[in-house]
């Protein structure tokens, strides 16, 4: 019988993780009432950040039916206390614990239904001095810190600081070693400086955020595939590396063996390019790159000062789970340190399959979210207008940051958590060059590429795509061309004739 239940708490237990991976919270209203709370202070920790954990039923005393109270009776105190404490949201809903409770068919039954739900809670909780509470290192190695120390100019032969170039042939384009859109690289800040950089394309080999690996070779593939990084963009007749001075500043270095580790180095380099001048563009890697991104901004620009677009199907919101960052929760972190605020935090594409809950918190806090439900309701042109909008309202400062799985499995297919019903290119290619044209960037991100789970090559040529969409609006800020939705005269009308203000539409 014990087994019998075991199992049936079990199953109620990975009931509700079969929707995404996350646990599906009790339902409540479909338009929650929240207080209005005022815009928070730079560096200033969201008011209402930990009033509760989306995701995570929440523990409090839950209001017990009157047919479940009677069949509770006649069980000791402390099984009726627990019950009554809320503790068991831990393992299972209060709906499905309501259910198997009257579902019992004799006292002793339910007796030992309710002592299998006290042990699995108890079970899933962290019990010190048997639990592995840190991961140790071995600080006595003599290796500790050689994975990101920089070797000493002193051990190579003397070069006056600036770029250089790959490539032995004059037609340079394609024919030296791969780079990132084919461009000149760095490898210091003082190169960054003697070259007088715009843009520095950073790489960031790390997956250990994901359960699902490969992302390490994002950065490399998009080397690869040059296609879709060179030449004229059509709707602004711009070449990015004709404005832009665009080097490749080669890969952070990453623990392969520590996320957290590995998110200091990414931190230091990327504010490392920001320091210098440029423009840092971030190839990952999985999503967990982002915390680092935001973090190393708000050290060069001060906390609360910048801004955030993240494309994405997943709200990546999550917290509770057994590491403090990967690539699902690496918002609540960047927030909970104060870089940044939740009024100046915007989603776009958002479809992925969260509960409620999840929503309601965002908007406890006060964050902006447009997910593909917006889109289907009020079409795409207006989402992307009041997207650009509250980007452009909200901060001094935007960081881009761009998860591939935001555009439908169709157009990118290599990607470790795809969701059906994305965004088309045809959708995102404009709304980066908008943002980054119109908008003040000060960084960008590609992350969740997972070349081997694409043989075709589209996604990282898409992957690319999309950066040289940022790099084509960089190029047009700097230009001074940010008003709203520009198009070359040149190349959205053959000139022949009068044909669209005949027919009075946008020319």
């Amino acid at each position: 019988m014990r087994t019998r239940l075991a199992l049936m708490a079990a199953a109620s237990l990975m009931l509700p993780l079969l929707a995404g991976g996350h646990a599906v919270a009790a339902p409540t209203g479909d338009t929650p009432s929240f207080p209005k709370v005022p815009p928070t202070k730079p560096g200033e920790i969201p008011k209402y950040i930990d009033a509760y954990t989306p995701g995570i039923m929440k523990t409090e005393p839950l209001d017990i039916p009157a047919d479940v109270m009677e069949r509770l009776k006649g069980l000791p105190a402390e099984k009726i206390d627990f019950i009554k404490s809320g503790k068991s949201a831990a393992v299972l809903s209060s709906k499905q614990l309501f259910k198997q409770i009257n579902e019992t068919s004799s006292q002793q039954e339910l007796a030992q239904y309710v002592d299998t739900v006290m042990t699995v809670y108890d079970q899933v909780q962290f019990h010190k001095g048997v639990d592995v509470e840190t991961i140790p290192l071995d600080t006595k190695s003599p290796r500790f810190n050689d994975w990101h120390l920089r070797r000493p100019a002193e051990l190579d032969p003397p070069r006056k600081p600036g770029l250089i170039d790959t490539s032995r042939y004059v037609r340079s384009y394609g024919s030296g070693l791969p780079t990132f859109a084919g461009s000149q690289i760095a490898l210091t800040p003082e190169d960054l400086k003697a070259g007088k950089v715009d843009v520095a394309i950073l790489g960031a080999p790390l997956d250990m955020g994901s359960g699902w690996r490969d992302a390490r070779h994002g950065p490399n593939a998009m080397r690869v595939m040059r296609d879709g990084t060179g030449g004229t963009e059509v709707s602004s007749m711009i070449s990015p590396s004709e404005e832009l001075k665009i080097v490749d500043y080669g890969n952070a270095a990453i623990d392969q063996n520590s996320t957290e580790r590995s998110m200091q180095e990414v931190r230091r380099m990327v504010g490392e390019v920001a320091k210098a001048g440029a423009i840092p563009v971030v190839i990952g890697g999985d999503h967990s790159l982002e915390y680092p991104d935001v973090a190393a901004m708000a050290d060069v620009y001060g906390k609360g000062q910048v801004g955030v677009i993240h494309f994405d199907s997943h709200l990546d919101t999550g917290r509770g789970r057994i590491h403090l960052l990967d690539h699902g929760q690496p918002i609540y972190r960047a927030m909970k340190e104060g870089h940044i605020r939740p009024e100046n935090y915007i989603q776009v594409g958002i479809k992925a399959h969260y509960s409620k809950d999840y929503y309601e918190w965002e908007r406890l806090i006060g964050m902006r979210y447009h997910t593909m439900a917006e889109v289907e309701k009020h079409g795409w042109t207006a989402v992307m207008e009041r997207a650009i909008q509250e980007a452009k309202k909200n901060t001094k400062y935007l960081w881009i940051s761009f998860d591939v799985d935001v555009l439908d499995p169709a157009f990118e297919p290599g990607t470790g958590t795809p969701v059906a019903g994305g965004l088309t290119m045809r959708e995102a290619i404009p709304i980066m060059r908008r943002l980054c044209a119109e908008a003040n960037v000060v960084g960008f991100d590609v992350v969740e590429l997972a070349p081997s789970l694409d043989p075709t090559y589209r996604s990282a040529l898409n992957a690319n795509t999309i950066m040289f969409s940022c790099l084509t609006g960089l190029a047009m800020h700097k230009k001074g061309i940010t008003q709203a939705n520009y198009f070359s005269p040149l190349s959205s009308e053959h000139g022949q004739d009068n044909y669209y203000a005949t027919k009075g539409t946008k020319q």
